[in-house]
C-alpha cells in the first residue's frame, strides 16, 4: 500500500509542475514535426535556418549561428546542406567582401511555403483542442516568459 500510495503521490507532484506539462507537449509536437520534414529530408534546423534566412535580409552565417543556438562549424554544416539542396546561396556583402550573406534561391522561397504547411498542419493537429483565443493566449504567455528570461534563440531540436 505504501509503494502504491508513493507512486500516485509522486505523480501527482510531477503533474503540478508546468515544466512537466510543456515538455511533455512540446516533445510531441517537435517529434512529430520532425518526423514530417525527415520525410521530405529536412532538418529542423535546416528548416529554421531557411525561415531566418527569409526573414533577415543579408544575414551573414555567424549572425545565424547566433540566431539559432548553434556554433559556427554546426550551422556551416546546415548551409552546406542547404547549398547542395540549392535553397540558399552564399553572396560576398556588399559592404565587406570579405563576409558572404545568405539568400534564398528560387527553389528555396517556393520549397518554403510546403515546409510552412507541415507546420500549420502540425500546429492544427496538435492545438485543435484550444479555441483561437486559447491558442493566442497561450502564445502570448510563452512570448511573455520567453521575453522576461531572455529567451531569443530559435529552438533547432
Amino acid at each position: 500500500m505504501n509503494d502504491r500510495h508513493s507512486s500516485i503521490e509522486a505523480e501527482t507532484l510531477l503533474e503540478s509542475h508546468l515544466g512537466y506539462w510543456l515538455r511533455l507537449v512540446s516533445n510531441q509536437v517537435s517529434a512529430t514535426f520532425a518526423r514530417a520534414l525527415q520525410e521530405r529530408q529536412v532538418t529542423v534546423a535546416e528548416w529554421v535556418a531557411l525561415n531566418q534566412i527569409n526573414d533577415h535580409t543579408a544575414i551573414a552565417p555567424a549572425q545565424l549561428a547566433d540566431a539559432m543556438g548553434m556554433t559556427r562549424g554546426a550551422i556551416t554544416k546546415v548551409l552546406d546542406k542547404l547549398e547542395t539542396k540549392a535553397w540558399i546561396v552564399r553572396v560576398p556583402s556588399v559592404s565587406d567582401q570579405r563576409v558572404q550573406c545568405l539568400s534564398l534561391t528560387r527553389q528555396g522561397r517556393r520549397i518554403l511555403p510546403e515546409l510552412a504547411a507541415l507546420a500549420d498542419a502540425n500546429d492544427l493537429h496538435f492545438f485543435a483542442a484550444l479555441s483561437a483565443t486559447e491558442q493566442a493566449a497561450l502564445r502570448a504567455l510563452l512570448r511573455k516568459v520567453a521575453t522576461a528570461h531572455g529567451i531569443r534563440t530559435a529552438p533547432v531540436d
